[in-house]
């Protein structure tokens, strides 16, 4: 396979402001900061004139200079009108006059076409229609023409969010009827739970249910999303757990290449790809992911993808954002051992990917010097940020609110991402993703948006907050560098990093400063508290049992030839080796999207259903013939991928169900229902990750790139006594699987479900003679 579109070379194009200790050096008049923002007022004035633009609006202007100035009877009317406004500015004088009055005109006519070309287009995407269909109709090609062409010639990062649709509320009862065929293949054996929550159901629709949802109905009219911000806020910042294995989740490099195999020099890379899309992020020169091509979606979490920190309080956490002005540095962790790393130079501009490396070896050379001098509680204050959050508050408060410690911690959590210079390597996948999900105790700091973690053999990761943004965002992100190492050359034969073309490569007389090493002061109190958290991460790190297996024996290509989506497969497969391990099965849940609306985030689909129960008990029977079990098979599937697809149109009941909640705790309403169907464990929570989400990057079923396709990332279980499972559909002929759970309980081993799981796949393969 040979690329189908030539990837564009990444430079930088973006002047960044300036602290305020070079303000004097290089001009603080407010002509030198408007030239340093230009890009960031180019992108307001698109955002505000999308999606016309100012060619669209000068040929506006210049179409009523034109009926000015021709005589036709039928521009008679139209002219008469401009000649009246004429006499509005008649003082000015007969020409000034004229141009003032083709100005207006104009300028009203442009924002009328903008205000009903924005309207059209969110009339248009409210149409769903079209995700349902195996073959375009010709009236969904007609729509998706129409989409294409009100969206605007390649519009920017945030053009299309004032058009998206905001996410209805569904109907009460519907909801509740969706939820109660969810519990029968669960509560199948157990007819008086069935009973018992039909009956509270049925209390809760007649009662205090059309209260709540006429709460949430108000709320969809005001707010963007009327549940994405209580997401944020319930679920994951007032959430008192600590945040590895927990919450964050990891984002793995390639899977058995690596384009270098020196460290600093695959670091250097690295962070530089992800700070050109930071600077495209910021310019809003990335364009907005549009399924097909066609039909945009959310990108609201883009904004704090970079340069934000998770803040602990003793009751709910905070996400801080930091504007450039304060953020345009890194932090760089070696053995413990902090840095501060400018990344832009005097002149505003990034740092190129050789003077990167350059500082990155003196960091090395300096903290493995260092180390041995430096108390071990001293290096382990990232640990803090491993424990229970309400602890790491309490400790926040009273130990870095002043100081050594208080300006520290400010450069810390400013910074635009970590870097970790690990000192481990791992020769197979799981020791690898185990590790990118917690790390050696004390290592990460798990409060920051996105840590970038380069072992030693050259491979690296991402661990990832995961309040701001979902997976799928910052796999976009990686994308980018992941794409751009093997389809371009940006490392020397002997592995060093490289600028690439058109980069000017950074002089050590343009750096603002060298790296900085930063110091804590560490206590005897502080000490304890940094003890007791290594004490209680470590432990937490024990109890992780994760295994990433790559199943290459066959992968889409082989499912659809049975005409079965891939998805619901693997959904049916997980189904069947929870049944098979445990003899019974499992409320599961699988993640969807709803970016199709504005500041959408996920949707759960629930893929237990009764026909995916009839299929699994009918499989596994030995005496049940193949026919029968392939039809339930095709069933099964049909039913979760209507499932899926409704989910990601607004119709998934879950969010629906917890904001019902939030409404029943603002309005001092006890509801046990809702309570006690919230509260229900999701014993298997899965999650499959888009492979693709660049249009130019390469398949990844090409035998020559079978090496180096990434196999995306995990997170840890979210019931104890369950599994988590993230899985990649990585081309044609193989799956990763991330298989997690806990060592404390016995009833689970990740070891065990992938082995059953292997085989599973292979029997429900051979039903169609494969």
């Amino acid at each position: 396979m040979t690329n189908q579109v030539e990837a564009p070379t990444p430079r930088p194009r973006y002047a960044w402001p300036r602290p305020a200790s070079q303000s004097s050096r290089h001009g603080s008049g407010w002509m030198s900061r408007l030239w340093r923002n230009a890009p960031v007022y180019r992108a307001r004035l698109n955002n505000y004139l999308w999606p016309g633009s100012l060619t669209s609006l000068g040929l506006c202007v210049g179409g009523a200079a034109a009926v000015r100035g021709y005589d036709l009877d039928v521009l008679d009317p139209v002219k008469a009108r401009l000649m009246s406004l004429e006499e509005a500015f008649a003082p000015l004088g007969d020409v000034p006059a004229m141009v003032c009055s083709c100005c207006l005109s104009g300028m009203a006519l442009f924002v009328l076409s903008v205000a009903l070309r924005r309207c059209s287009l969110r009339l248009l995407l409210a149409y769903r229609g079209w995700m349902y269909e195996n073959k375009p109709s010709l009236s969904t090609k007609l729509w998706g023409l129409l989409v294409y062409s009100m969206s605007g010639w390649k519009p920017s990062l945030y053009n299309c969010q004032s058009s998206l649709p905001r996410l209805p509320v569904p109907p009460l009862a519907t909801a509740i009827q969706q939820l109660m065929e969810s519990f029968e293949p669960l509560y199948q054996d157990d007819p008086k739970t069935l009973e018992e929550l039909k009956r509270e159901a049925e209390k809760f629709v007649t009662g205090v249910g059309p209260k709540l949802q006429r709460a949430l109905v108000l709320r969809s009219w005001w707010t963007e999303n009327f549940v994405s911000d209580w997401w944020e806020k319930y679920v994951y910042l007032m959430g008192r757990s600590p945040l590895p294995i927990n919450s964050n989740y990891y984002i793995m490099d390639q899977s058995y290449w690596s384009p270098t195999t020196k460290q600093c020099a695959r670091a250097a890379g690295v962070v530089y790809q992800l700070l050109l899309v930071w600077e495209q992020i910021l310019s809003e020169d990335l364009e907005p992911l549009r399924i097909r091509g066609t039909v945009p979606v959310c990108m609201a979490q883009y904004r704090r993808t970079f340069s934000t920190t998770r803040v602990p309080g003793e009751e709910m956490d905070e996400l801080v954002h930091y504007p450039t002005s304060e953020a345009q540095h890194v932090i760089v962790n070696r053995r413990g051992l902090l840095y501060k790393m400018d990344v832009t130079d005097i002149n505003g501009r990034l740092v190129s990917p050789t003077a990167l490396e350059s500082q990155l070896e003196w960091i090395v050379q300096d903290a493995d010097a260092r180390y041995s001098q430096v108390p071990e509680s001293e290096r382990l204050v990232p640990a803090l940020t491993a424990t229970d959050r309400s602890d790491w508050a309490r400790a926040r408060t009273e130990f870095f609110s002043q100081g050594v410690n208080k300006d520290t911690l400010k450069w810390v959590e400013s910074a635009v991402l970590h870097i970790v210079l690990d000192t481990h390597s791992y020769d197979d996948l799981s020791s690898r993703a185990t590790h990118l999900l917690h790390g050696k105790t004390g290592t990460y700091w798990f409060d920051k948006s996105i840590e970038v973690v380069v072992m030693t053999d050259g491979h690296f990761g991402l661990n990832c907050e995961h309040s701001l943004g979902d997976a799928p965002v910052i796999g976009h992100i990686q994308e980018f560098n992941l794409t751009y190492d093997v389809i371009k050359k940006y490392y020397s034969e002997e592995g060093h990093a490289t600028d690439p073309p058109l980069t000017k490569p950074t002089q050590p007389s343009e750096l603002r400063s060298k790296p900085t090493p930063l110091q804590w002061e560490v206590g005897t109190a502080l000490a304890a508290a940094i003890n007791r958290a290594y004490s209680q991460a470590d432990k937490n790190n024990s109890d992780l049992d994760l295994v990433l297996f790559d199943h290459d024996t066959f992968g889409k290509g082989a499912i659809k030839k049975c005409r079965l989506s891939p998805d619901a497969f693997i959904q049916m497969a997980l189904h069947t080796t929870y049944r098979k391990l445990h003899g019974r099965s499992a409320l599961t849940y699988e993640a969807s999207m709803t970016r199709l609306y504005k500041a959408g985030r996920t949707e759960t689909v629930r893929s237990l259903t009764s026909e995916a129960k009839q299929f699994v008990e009918t499989f596994l029977d030995a005496e049940k013939p193949e026919e029968e079990k392939r039809a339930l098979l095709k069933a099964a599937c049909e039913r979760h991928a209507k499932m899926y697809k409704d989910a990601m149109n607004g119709k998934g009941i879950d969010r629906h169900l917890f904001a019902l909640y939030v409404a029943s705790r603002g309005l001092g309403i006890d509801c046990e229902f809702l309570k006690r169907v919230l509260s229900i464990p999701w014993t298997l929570s899965t999650s499959q990750q888009p492979q693709q989400q660049i249009e130019w990057s390469p398949t990844c079923s090409n035998p020559k790139f079978r090496d180096q396709v990434c196999p995306g990332g995990g997170f840890g279980p979210v019931s104890d006594d369950g599994y988590g499972v993230s899985y990649m559909v990585a081309g044609e002929h193989r799956v990763f699987f991330h298989v997690s759970s806990r060592r404390s309980t016995q009833a689970t081993d990740s070891a065990v479900f992938v082995k059953t799981l292997q085989e599973t796949m292979s029997e429900m393969k051979a039903l169609y003679g494969q």
